[in-house]
């Protein structure tokens, strides 16, 4: 017994001298050659782990920061991470200097679990490929026509889905019926495979859909977890349930694409090919490095662009709408007018059936919320690039290499000093002169990013967003369930409403 007691106490003593060790190495390496106090940094505003305290309201509290201090700085192991709500700054590490800032290692060794080497996550020769043959593809009129189709079967699907629930005059979750109405579409766009998440009946898209969002969650926490690498490393707590969630999206995906490059070996090469993914594949037969591998993370990459960023956008747009039910009425009115649908209640597959290129076009005001809903509720909170050189940025800070300098977009859409004193309200008008939408410089409207690597999803996601839009605000009013309910984000790479959105639906009677 003597001999255990021993042994369990050297054990413990050990550890601590281990914990203790590893502590005053991490001080040293936070504190160490930072400049602290010196003016031609950024003021510092505590350590990137000191966002653990505040991580549930992480971007309203970046948000009061700036308000005083529009750019400023957390101090981490060995770097610095700058945060900056400066649209100059902005324009000077996305576009005005944009070789001198890259997607940094640390960034790489955060994502790359889950999003490998796909677009968003990768830099020179290999962002440039992918780039390139991504712009190609989303240039193509055959894969704008498929997917406008794709959006508006699902809209007609989700309009029969939501009729349902008001019907039965039952409140139901608007986000969780809007990702997988999203995520049906960048299936069928994305793979020309029919998932069928929003009818319910694809158990393996929905537990796929479920990995990917506690994944995302868990990349996140990474972000400000210091001992995630131990953790990934003895396989346990977050870490371990993220290799869980990458098995179940790897084998979904894999299969996928399995299915696919032999139902492509089977059809006869004039086919045109609309979606995403065969495109790709028939991109993969000139260039041997695409490998099933290649395509997963590409595919992954546009996922979370045509999910989550449409998704939670339509989320946080119908939460507006349910808050302003004047702005609401005036967006349903405007669809009433541009379809022509003023007398009795239409055939829901006709109506969708009919909102043409030349309808949307006329959709200003819907247009013009839909904006002011993203200035609001970016679908990407934060994000950011690493420098690759000592630099200065406009503000006179300067910037030593190997820091993260991250935009602030949750913040930049409430500070007075970019939109005015009216910046936390919610006012579609600002964005319209003489009824006609007017759009403001991409380095102060930072939601699709800018420069060389701007969004090239842009005009997709709006005509997704407004399809869907304009099919459910002809059918139905929508209004809270709880009007007294706190509604607010859960912290993930991209902006989710936190704990879902109860919505009830009233049918239009006109």
């Amino acid at each position: 017994m003597e001999i255990l007691f021993t042994l369990l106490t050297f054990t413990f003593v050990s550890f601590l001298g281990l914990f203790f060790i590893f502590s005053f190495l991490l001080l040293v390496s936070l504190y160490a050659g930072k400049s602290i106090g010196d003016p031609k940094y950024a003021p510092v505003k505590g350590t990137v782990f000191h966002q653990l305290f505040y991580f549930s309201t992480l971007f309203d509290h970046q948000t009061q920061v700036a308000k005083t201090l529009p750019t400023f700085r957390l101090l981490g192991p060995g770097f610095s991470e700058l945060y900056t709500a400066d649209t100059q700054n902005v324009e000077h590490i996305l576009k005005s200097q944009f070789s001198k800032y890259n997607k940094g290692k640390r960034d790489e060794d955060l994502m790359i679990d889950l999003f490998g080497r796909g677009i968003f996550a990768v830099n020179g020769e290999m962002w440039k490929q992918q780039r390139k043959l991504a712009s190609y593809e989303f240039s193509t009129r055959v894969l704008r026509d498929f997917s406008c189709s794709a959006f508006r079967t699902n809209a007609a699907k989700l309009v029969r889905v939501i009729s349902g629930f008001s019907n039965e005059s039952v409140a139901f979750d608007m986000q969780d019926i809007l990702m997988r109405c999203t995520l049906d579409s960048i299936f069928k766009v994305g793979f020309g495979v029919e998932l069928n998440c929003l009818g319910g009946s694809s158990r393996e898209g929905i537990e796929f859909m479920k990995a990917f969002d506690d994944s995302n969650a868990i990349i996140s926490w990474r972000y400000v977890d210091p001992f995630w690498k131990i953790k990934k490393f003895i396989n346990i707590g977050c870490e371990a349930n993220l290799k869980k969630n990458v098995k179940v999206i790897d084998d979904f995906v894999h299969r996928v694409i399995s299915i696919k490059r032999e139902n492509l070996a089977n059809q006869q090469y004039h086919i045109d090919k609309e979606d995403i993914l065969s495109r790709f594949l028939m991109e993969s037969k000139k260039d041997p490095t695409m490998n099933d591998q290649y395509l997963r993370d590409i595919i992954l990459n546009f996922m979370i662009a045509g999910k989550d960023t449409t998704g939670n956008t339509l989320s946080w747009f119908f939460y507006m709408l349910c808050k302003h039910p004047l702005i609401q009425e005036k967006v349903a009115q405007e669809v009433i007018e541009a379809t022509r649908t003023q007398e009795g209640k239409p055939n829901i597959d006709e109506f969708v059936a009919n909102i043409t290129e030349d309808t949307l076009e006329k959709m200003h005001y819907l247009h013009a919320t839909l904006t002011e809903t993203l200035r609001l509720y970016p679908a990407v909170p934060v994000d950011g690039r690493t420098a690759e050189e000592d630099d200065v940025l406009p503000d006179g800070y300067a910037v030593k290499k190997g820091d993260g300098v991250y935009y602030m977009s949750y913040a930049m859409g409430r500070m007075p000093y970019i939109w005015g004193e009216d910046a936390e309200e919610f006012c579609p008008e600002r964005w319209l002169k003489d009824g006609v939408f007017k759009p403001e410089s991409p380095f102060k409207f930072i939601s699709f990013h800018a420069g060389p690597r701007m969004c090239l999803g842009k005009d997709f996601a709006y005509r997704q967003m407004k399809i869907v839009s304009m099919a459910l605000l002809r059918f139905f009013r929508f209004k809270l369930d709880d009007e007294t309910r706190n509604v607010t984000y859960h912290v993930m790479l991209t902006l989710h409403v936190d704990k879902g959105l109860p919505l009830r639906a009233i049918p239009r009677s006109r």
